[in-house]
């Protein structure tokens, strides 16, 4: 069936002319339209701060470490991991928070697949991960997959396996290591702790806000 547009027209109609890929171009770039930005754009859920959404940035089992380019809300490469090692689970960021470093909050996600860079899911914090990173406070929220049905009842980092919480460590301390950078990884924190660090870095990020409204 002909398209509705050419239905009616004659063999001997002259087809409407296209506009050459320059102007089509030209034309999309007046367009008054706005990427949504992932860390500002998207809400953290209703479910914060035990269950919020999270933007993966790193696939479990990538050398690559991605991360968001801030200006422009996309994911970009940041380098190829300079040791032998690849990320353990998920990682990426919380939306509409915001830490000391001036950075997003941190969250490493366990859960059965790897999932694509920029995709966001719902994330249940587990527990927190103290870490410093080059004499900076830089703690990750450990979580599960909200909606993945082999993890998703865990409610504790002290549910998981020791093994498991060991590798999480042990990554962390040595991702960085080729690079002469000295990273702290400290004892797990249970999940209330992990709730605190989400709901503060909720309300600085609120804070930021507000404080930028004013100007």
């Amino acid at each position: 069936m002909a398209p509705p547009n050419e239905t009616n027209r004659s063999p001997d109609a002259p087809k409407p002319a296209r506009l050459p890929l320059n102007e089509r171009i030209l034309s999309s770039l007046t367009r008054k339209a706005v990427a949504a930005h992932p860390w500002h754009d998207l809400e953290i859920g209703p479910g914060a701060p035990i269950i919020f959404n999270c933007v993966v940035e790193i696939s479990k089992g990538s050398k690559v470490k991605y991360e968001l380019d801030k200006k422009t809300g996309l994911i970009k490469v940041d380098r190829v991991l300079y040791s032998s090692v690849v990320y353990p689970h998920n990682y990426g960021f919380v939306p509409r928070t915001l830490c000391e470093d001036n950075d997003p909050l941190d969250v490493l996600v366990i859960m059965q697949e790897p999932v694509l860079p920029g995709c966001f899911l719902r994330a249940k914090a587990i527990g927190l991960m103290p870490m410093i990173d080059q004499g900076e406070k830089d703690d990750k929220i450990i979580a599960v997959c909200a909606d993945d049905p082999e993890y998703r009842h865990y409610t504790d980092i002290k549910e998981l396996p020791p093994h498991r919480l060991a590798e999480i460590r042990r990554f962390f301390e040595d991702y960085k290591k080729n690079e002469n950078k000295d990273v702290a990884v400290d004892e797990f924190l249970p999940a209330t702790k992990a709730y605190e660090a989400v709901q503060s870095s909720m309300n600085l990020y609120a804070d930021y806000t507000v404080e930028n409204l004013r100007r």
